[in-house]
């Protein structure tokens, strides 16, 4: 277990990345933050990389895996900040709490990360085989994976955890994710004489009761694939008087490991021909959403929203290392998977690098009002982050 003054190391580090705002976008001051702490506690190297993810690198004395710790800066916007009990940014911490956004999700694992990293470098002296890596990537909370893609081509990990919320449980996978659109084109015409034209709403009510009937793919331990409606838009809009000329609707689709673009549009695109040939008038597309943001330092990001899934086999030896580690030390993780999709869809996903989440806190109070993590289970994070690397460089 850490010591008091470590213990209080990680909690001063982690109420300052608390208290800087840092919605999706605007990640510069808690960046600097966590590169300030870099460079005041012994790492050896830290760089900005073009989108603004901070990475920070300590370097043993022997050679050997390189292991990276990956956490997001950016958290999701404070939307009523005088319903929460707390200030959202004060990181205040009581009964046993630190209350404040991005204390669950994620900016607590991220100070356990680092803290965890430089006593580890303390501590042995540099005297270990490897490399330690530690990030604070932007944009997650947008694009799950995509800012990480640069992060993975300049540190070329061998190993990867993911700090994401899991109560200190092993994580060995997740289902992905997919926002996929489907669009309908009809013609206008006044709405007086609709006939003239072509809905194209009731034609895309048509394709998503169609949508419905289709079976989820299903995995033994992932579970259902889900295609879930999440929004519908006409055009014109607002349309008074107006036969809609085009109709969009977003699915959010969970993505199984196995699972790639072409096979997961295929059964849609499938039934779109089909009833093109019943529906004469129907003309429709699908495809994946694609998205667009700024980076705090100016770059655009983009990219396809297709996440992929992954799941490692709880015997994999890098698993039952870290697992044998942990318990030896008085900690009983159980070893099991996210339900929700995080950057592991490119380092597991698309990489195919030797993934594992391990956070504190509860993955239900991501995203919520009077967010918190419970001190117990922060200190508790640091402390099971040195025993990864112990595990993994030694």
């Amino acid at each position: 277990m850490l010591t008091e003054e470590k213990q209080r190391d990680v909690l001063e580090l982690c109420g300052r990345l608390i208290q800087a705002e840092s919605y999706s976008g605007n990640e510069k001051a808690v960046g600097g933050i966590l590169a300030d702490y870099f460079r005041a506690h012994g790492f050896d190297e830290v760089t900005v990389d073009g989108y603004g993810n901070v990475i920070g690198c300590i370097r043993g004395s022997r050679p050997g895996p390189r292991v990276l710790f990956d956490g997001h800066m950016d958290t999701v916007p404070v939307t009523e900040p005088e319903k929460w009990t707390d200030p959202p940014f004060g990181a205040v911490i009581r009964d046993g709490r630190m209350y404040g956004r991005g204390t669950s999700d994620m900016k607590g694992a991220l100070g356990a990360m680092a803290c965890a990293a430089a006593e580890f470098a303390k501590s042995t002296g540099k005297d270990f085989a490897g490399e330690v890596y530690v990030a604070g990537v932007v944009h997650e909370e947008c694009f799950e994976g995509v800012a990480a893609r640069s992060i993975s081509a300049q540190v070329k990990p061998d190993y990867v955890v993911i700090g994401e919320a899991s109560e200190l449980n092993l994580k060995i996978g997740q289902r992905g994710r997919a926002e996929i659109v489907v669009e309908t084109f009809g013609k206008a015409a006044h709405s007086a004489n609709p006939e003239k034209g072509v809905n194209a709403v009731y034609q895309m009510a048509k394709v998503i009761e169609a949508i419905r009937e289709l079976p989820p793919t299903e995995h033994p331990v992932l579970g259902k694939g889900i295609l879930e409606l999440t929004d519908i838009k006409s055009n014109p809009y607002p349309g008074a008087s107006v036969v809609p000329e085009y109709c969009r609707v977003t699915y959010d689709r969970r993505l199984l490991v196995g699972e790639t673009e072409e096979s997961v549009l295929k059964p849609l695109q499938k039934l779109l021909n089909r009833l093109s040939e019943e529906i004469p008038e129907l003309r429709a597309k699908v495809s994946f959403a694609v998205g667009e943001e700024t980076c705090y330092t100016g770059e655009k990001i983009t990219g396809e929203r297709f996440f992929p899934g992954w799941l490692f086999d709880r015997e994999e030896p890098f698993v039952q290392k870290i697992y044998q580690e942990l318990t030896q030390h008085g900690y009983t993780p159980e070893i099991t998977q996210y339900n929700f999709c995080t950057n592991g869809s490119h380092y597991a996903g698309e990489a195919g690098i030797r993934t594992i989440g391990l956070g504190p806190s509860r993955e239900n109070l991501a995203h919520t009002q009077n967010e918190y993590v419970e001190v117990e289970q922060l200190i508790g994070a640091a402390d099971c982050y040195g025993h990864v690397m112990r595990a993994l460089l030694q």
